[in-house]
Protein backbone atom coordinates (compact mmCIF):
# COMPACT_ATOMS: atom_id res chain seq x y z
CA UNK A 1 0.00 0.00 0.00
CA UNK A 2 2.63 2.55 1.05
CA UNK A 3 4.59 1.10 -2.40
CA UNK A 4 0.90 2.44 -4.57
CA UNK A 5 1.15 5.80 -2.29
CA UNK A 6 4.86 6.63 -3.20
CA UNK A 7 4.60 5.61 -6.85
CA UNK A 8 1.47 7.92 -7.13
CA UNK A 9 3.12 10.57 -5.27
CA UNK A 10 6.36 10.07 -7.96
CA UNK A 11 3.62 10.36 -11.31
CA UNK A 12 2.17 13.34 -9.41
CA UNK A 13 6.00 15.38 -9.28
CA UNK A 14 6.40 18.70 -11.35
CA UNK A 15 7.80 17.93 -14.96
CA UNK A 16 11.21 19.36 -16.10
CA UNK A 17 10.56 21.88 -18.58
CA UNK A 18 12.61 20.42 -21.14
CA UNK A 19 13.15 17.17 -22.58
CA UNK A 20 15.77 15.03 -21.41
CA UNK A 21 14.71 11.23 -20.91
CA UNK A 22 12.71 10.34 -23.61
CA UNK A 23 14.56 8.43 -26.28
CA UNK A 24 11.91 9.84 -29.08
CA UNK A 25 12.16 12.88 -28.21
CA UNK A 26 15.31 15.67 -28.88
CA UNK A 27 17.17 16.77 -25.80
CA UNK A 28 16.25 20.05 -24.96
CA UNK A 29 12.51 20.35 -26.66
CA UNK A 30 10.17 21.96 -24.48
CA UNK A 31 8.09 19.75 -22.59
CA UNK A 32 4.72 22.48 -22.31
CA UNK A 33 4.91 22.82 -25.93
CA UNK A 34 4.52 19.71 -26.81
CA UNK A 35 2.16 18.87 -24.24
CA UNK A 36 0.29 21.61 -25.86
CA UNK A 37 0.37 20.47 -29.18
CA UNK A 38 -0.99 17.12 -27.81
CA UNK A 39 2.17 15.19 -28.72
CA UNK A 40 3.07 14.25 -24.80
CA UNK A 41 0.20 13.65 -22.74
CA UNK A 42 -0.46 15.55 -19.37
CA UNK A 43 1.79 12.95 -17.30
CA UNK A 44 4.96 13.84 -20.32
CA UNK A 45 4.34 10.49 -21.76
CA UNK A 46 3.99 9.67 -25.87
CA UNK A 47 0.92 7.73 -26.85
CA UNK A 48 1.23 5.81 -30.14
CA UNK A 49 -0.43 8.13 -32.60
CA UNK A 50 1.45 11.08 -30.79
CA UNK A 51 4.87 8.79 -31.54
CA UNK A 52 3.77 8.71 -34.61
CA UNK A 53 3.13 12.03 -35.24
CA UNK A 54 6.26 13.03 -33.75
CA UNK A 55 8.37 10.91 -35.86
CA UNK A 56 7.07 12.26 -38.70
CA UNK A 57 7.58 15.62 -37.87
CA UNK A 58 11.71 14.67 -36.72
CA UNK A 59 11.91 12.97 -40.20
CA UNK A 60 11.32 16.56 -41.70
CA UNK A 61 13.17 18.60 -39.61
CA UNK A 62 16.26 16.54 -40.02
CA UNK A 63 15.70 17.45 -44.31
CA UNK A 64 14.58 21.51 -43.36
CA UNK A 65 17.25 22.16 -40.83
CA UNK A 66 20.27 22.17 -43.17
CA UNK A 67 18.61 24.26 -45.51
CA UNK A 68 17.82 26.59 -42.63
CA UNK A 69 21.49 26.78 -41.72
CA UNK A 70 22.55 27.62 -45.36
CA UNK A 71 20.46 30.61 -45.42
CA UNK A 72 21.49 31.67 -41.72
CA UNK A 73 24.90 31.06 -42.84
CA UNK A 74 24.35 33.43 -46.07
CA UNK A 75 22.49 35.99 -44.96
CA UNK A 76 22.21 36.01 -41.48
CA UNK A 77 18.58 35.87 -41.14
CA UNK A 78 16.14 33.27 -42.45
CA UNK A 79 11.75 33.27 -44.11
CA UNK A 80 9.79 30.45 -44.15
CA UNK A 81 6.83 30.05 -45.61
CA UNK A 82 4.50 26.79 -44.11
CA UNK A 83 1.06 26.11 -46.64
CA UNK A 84 -1.30 24.13 -44.98
CA UNK A 85 0.15 24.57 -41.54
CA UNK A 86 -2.89 23.31 -39.94
CA UNK A 87 -2.00 22.75 -35.92
CA UNK A 88 1.26 24.50 -37.19
CA UNK A 89 3.23 21.27 -35.43
CA UNK A 90 6.29 21.68 -37.80
CA UNK A 91 6.35 25.36 -37.74
CA UNK A 92 6.22 25.22 -33.86
CA UNK A 93 8.87 22.44 -33.69
CA UNK A 94 11.15 24.00 -35.60
CA UNK A 95 10.67 27.41 -34.08
CA UNK A 96 11.52 25.68 -30.84
CA UNK A 97 14.49 23.25 -32.32
CA UNK A 98 16.17 26.04 -34.01
CA UNK A 99 14.67 29.39 -34.70
CA UNK A 100 14.62 30.57 -30.83
CA UNK A 101 18.20 29.43 -30.48
CA UNK A 102 19.48 31.79 -33.23
CA UNK A 103 21.57 34.86 -31.70
CA UNK A 104 19.79 37.60 -31.41
CA UNK A 105 20.37 39.58 -34.51
CA UNK A 106 18.93 36.63 -36.35
CA UNK A 107 16.21 35.61 -34.35
CA UNK A 108 14.80 39.05 -34.63
CA UNK A 109 14.96 39.09 -38.62
CA UNK A 110 13.84 35.45 -38.58
CA UNK A 111 10.16 33.85 -39.23
CA UNK A 112 7.74 31.64 -39.34
CA UNK A 113 4.51 31.79 -41.43
CA UNK A 114 1.79 29.73 -41.39
CA UNK A 115 -0.79 30.41 -44.06
CA UNK A 116 -4.51 28.30 -43.11
CA UNK A 117 -7.88 28.57 -43.93
CA UNK A 118 -9.21 27.42 -40.86
CA UNK A 119 -9.46 30.45 -38.71
CA UNK A 120 -9.91 28.31 -35.47
CA UNK A 121 -6.76 27.06 -36.31
CA UNK A 122 -5.17 30.35 -37.05
CA UNK A 123 -5.97 31.72 -33.83
CA UNK A 124 -5.21 28.72 -32.08
CA UNK A 125 -1.67 29.06 -33.00
CA UNK A 126 -1.26 32.38 -32.23
CA UNK A 127 -2.63 32.11 -28.70
CA UNK A 128 -0.12 29.38 -28.54
CA UNK A 129 3.13 31.62 -30.16
CA UNK A 130 1.96 34.45 -27.54
CA UNK A 131 2.03 31.62 -24.72
CA UNK A 132 5.61 30.61 -25.69
CA UNK A 133 6.82 34.21 -26.08
CA UNK A 134 7.76 33.29 -30.05
CA UNK A 135 7.52 36.44 -31.48
CA UNK A 136 8.90 35.47 -34.93
CA UNK A 137 5.95 33.34 -35.56
CA UNK A 138 3.20 34.77 -37.78
CA UNK A 139 -0.07 32.82 -38.69
CA UNK A 140 -3.07 33.89 -41.49
CA UNK A 141 -6.05 32.88 -42.40
CA UNK A 142 -5.46 32.46 -46.02
CA UNK A 143 -5.36 29.95 -48.83
CA UNK A 144 -2.36 29.07 -50.76
CA UNK A 145 -3.27 30.96 -53.52
CA UNK A 146 -4.42 34.22 -51.24
CA UNK A 147 -1.23 34.14 -50.10
CA UNK A 148 0.47 34.75 -53.33
CA UNK A 149 -0.73 38.11 -53.12
CA UNK A 150 -1.53 39.44 -49.23
CA UNK A 151 0.50 42.30 -48.91
CA UNK A 152 1.29 40.41 -44.79
CA UNK A 153 4.08 38.36 -46.57
CA UNK A 154 6.81 39.62 -47.92
CA UNK A 155 7.57 40.14 -51.66
CA UNK A 156 10.90 37.11 -51.33
CA UNK A 157 10.83 34.46 -48.87
CA UNK A 158 13.75 32.25 -48.31
CA UNK A 159 11.88 28.60 -47.73
CA UNK A 160 8.34 27.44 -48.54
CA UNK A 161 7.06 24.07 -47.27
CA UNK A 162 3.96 22.36 -47.93
CA UNK A 163 3.07 19.46 -46.28
CA UNK A 164 -0.04 17.19 -47.52
CA UNK A 165 -1.12 20.35 -49.41
CA UNK A 166 -4.00 18.47 -51.11
CA UNK A 167 -4.64 18.51 -54.45
CA UNK A 168 -3.89 21.52 -56.44
CA UNK A 169 -2.81 23.42 -53.11
CA UNK A 170 0.40 21.89 -53.81
CA UNK A 171 0.85 23.52 -57.38
CA UNK A 172 -0.34 27.12 -55.42
CA UNK A 173 2.65 26.17 -53.22
CA UNK A 174 4.80 25.64 -56.06
CA UNK A 175 3.92 29.16 -57.66
CA UNK A 176 3.82 30.88 -54.75
CA UNK A 177 7.54 30.06 -54.01
CA UNK A 178 8.53 30.33 -57.72
CA UNK A 179 7.01 34.41 -57.51
CA UNK A 180 8.45 34.77 -54.31
CA UNK A 181 12.06 33.24 -55.55
CA UNK A 182 12.33 31.21 -52.53
CA UNK A 183 15.22 29.48 -52.50
CA UNK A 184 14.30 26.27 -51.16
CA UNK A 185 11.24 24.53 -51.72
CA UNK A 186 9.85 21.73 -49.43
CA UNK A 187 6.89 19.66 -50.91
CA UNK A 188 5.23 16.66 -49.73
CA UNK A 189 2.43 16.08 -52.25
CA UNK A 190 -1.27 14.66 -51.46
CA UNK A 191 -4.46 13.88 -53.53
CA UNK A 192 -3.37 14.45 -56.95
CA UNK A 193 -6.80 14.19 -58.51
CA UNK A 194 -6.66 17.24 -61.18
CA UNK A 195 -4.31 15.52 -63.77
CA UNK A 196 -5.84 12.69 -63.09
CA UNK A 197 -9.71 14.24 -63.94
CA UNK A 198 -7.85 15.43 -67.40
CA UNK A 199 -6.93 12.49 -68.08
CA UNK A 200 -10.28 10.72 -68.14
CA UNK A 201 -11.78 13.73 -69.78
CA UNK A 202 -9.41 13.11 -72.66
CA UNK A 203 -9.05 9.26 -72.62
CA UNK A 204 -11.45 8.89 -75.88
CA UNK A 205 -9.18 10.97 -77.61
CA UNK A 206 -5.90 9.25 -76.69
CA UNK A 207 -6.11 5.75 -76.95
CA UNK A 208 -6.16 4.96 -80.53
CA UNK A 209 -3.09 7.45 -80.97
CA UNK A 210 -0.36 5.82 -78.66
CA UNK A 211 0.13 2.62 -77.28
CA UNK A 212 1.16 4.63 -74.02
CA UNK A 213 -2.08 5.20 -73.63
CA UNK A 214 -2.92 1.70 -72.37
CA UNK A 215 -0.82 3.11 -69.06
CA UNK A 216 -3.91 5.03 -67.79
CA UNK A 217 -6.59 3.07 -70.38
CA UNK A 218 -8.30 1.33 -66.93
CA UNK A 219 -9.88 4.02 -64.56
CA UNK A 220 -7.63 2.44 -61.64
CA UNK A 221 -4.50 3.17 -63.19
CA UNK A 222 -5.81 6.57 -64.58
CA UNK A 223 -5.81 7.68 -60.64
CA UNK A 224 -2.44 5.82 -60.18
CA UNK A 225 -0.96 7.43 -62.83
CA UNK A 226 -2.34 10.59 -62.57
CA UNK A 227 -0.67 10.96 -59.02
CA UNK A 228 2.23 9.42 -60.77
CA UNK A 229 2.76 11.80 -63.62
CA UNK A 230 1.60 15.33 -61.63
CA UNK A 231 4.60 14.93 -59.13
CA UNK A 232 6.97 14.59 -62.54
CA UNK A 233 5.27 17.47 -63.97
CA UNK A 234 6.12 19.52 -60.74
CA UNK A 235 9.53 18.48 -60.76
CA UNK A 236 10.27 19.18 -64.38
CA UNK A 237 8.54 22.79 -63.68
CA UNK A 238 10.78 23.40 -60.59
CA UNK A 239 13.83 22.58 -63.27
CA UNK A 240 12.54 24.36 -65.81
CA UNK A 241 12.98 27.49 -63.29
CA UNK A 242 16.61 26.66 -62.85
CA UNK A 243 16.01 24.62 -59.37
CA UNK A 244 17.83 21.63 -58.87
CA UNK A 245 15.38 18.85 -57.32
CA UNK A 246 16.06 15.67 -55.29
CA UNK A 247 13.02 13.03 -54.93
CA UNK A 248 12.71 10.78 -51.95
CA UNK A 249 10.96 8.82 -49.87
CA UNK A 250 9.77 10.28 -46.54
CA UNK A 251 10.36 7.79 -44.48
CA UNK A 252 8.27 7.56 -41.05
CA UNK A 253 5.09 8.24 -42.57
CA UNK A 254 3.55 4.70 -41.62
CA UNK A 255 -0.14 5.58 -41.30
CA UNK A 256 0.05 7.60 -45.14
CA UNK A 257 0.14 6.53 -48.71
CA UNK A 258 1.86 9.72 -49.55
CA UNK A 259 5.23 9.59 -48.56
CA UNK A 260 7.04 11.39 -51.75
CA UNK A 261 9.20 14.11 -50.47
CA UNK A 262 10.74 16.05 -52.91
CA UNK A 263 13.15 19.04 -52.19
CA UNK A 264 14.18 21.84 -54.85
CA UNK A 265 17.28 24.13 -54.22
CA UNK A 266 17.69 26.93 -56.50
CA UNK A 267 20.86 27.12 -58.44
CA UNK A 268 20.34 29.25 -61.30
CA UNK A 269 20.95 26.01 -63.90
CA UNK A 270 19.95 25.35 -67.65
CA UNK A 271 16.37 25.52 -68.38
CA UNK A 272 15.67 24.63 -71.66
CA UNK A 273 15.92 21.12 -71.71
CA UNK A 274 13.49 20.33 -68.67
CA UNK A 275 10.94 23.18 -70.17
CA UNK A 276 11.03 21.20 -73.36
CA UNK A 277 10.58 17.95 -71.77
CA UNK A 278 7.96 19.51 -69.89
CA UNK A 279 6.16 20.49 -72.90
CA UNK A 280 6.88 17.05 -74.31
CA UNK A 281 5.22 14.94 -71.62
CA UNK A 282 1.93 17.38 -71.52
CA UNK A 283 1.81 17.11 -75.33
CA UNK A 284 2.79 12.86 -74.92
CA UNK A 285 -0.16 12.20 -72.47
CA UNK A 286 -2.51 14.71 -73.59
CA UNK A 287 -2.23 17.32 -70.82
CA UNK A 288 -1.74 20.30 -73.16
CA UNK A 289 -4.60 22.28 -71.63
CA UNK A 290 -2.46 21.99 -68.09
CA UNK A 291 0.31 24.61 -69.76
CA UNK A 292 -0.69 27.14 -67.46
CA UNK A 293 -0.87 25.12 -64.46
CA UNK A 294 2.78 23.28 -65.29
CA UNK A 295 4.05 26.56 -66.85
CA UNK A 296 8.25 27.07 -67.38
CA UNK A 297 9.62 30.44 -66.61
CA UNK A 298 9.97 31.35 -70.12
CA UNK A 299 6.04 31.44 -70.28
CA UNK A 300 5.36 33.00 -66.47
CA UNK A 301 4.66 36.85 -66.13
CA UNK A 302 6.85 37.23 -63.73
CA UNK A 303 10.00 35.68 -65.11
CA UNK A 304 12.62 36.50 -62.94
CA UNK A 305 15.48 34.69 -65.60
CA UNK A 306 19.32 34.65 -64.37
CA UNK A 307 18.08 36.54 -60.78
CA UNK A 308 19.43 34.18 -57.68
CA UNK A 309 16.59 33.62 -55.08
CA UNK A 310 17.54 35.68 -51.70
CA UNK A 311 20.81 37.17 -52.73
Amino acid sequence: MKRNKAAKGAAAAPLPSVVTDIPEVKPGQSVALLQELHILTRDGKLNQDSRRKLKQVYHLYQFIEPLLNDVVKDKGAVSLVDHGAGKSYLGFILYDLFFKGLQEEAHRHSRIYGIETRDELVQRSRELAAKFDFPGMSFLPLSVAESTTSSELPPTVDIVTALHACNTATDDAIDFALKKRARHIVLVPCCQAEVASVLKKNKGQSLGKSALTEIWRHPIHTREFGSQITNVLRCLQLEAHGYQVNVTELVGWEHSMKNELIIATYKNLPRKRPADRLKEVLDTVGLQEMGQRFYTGAEAAHEVANEVPNE
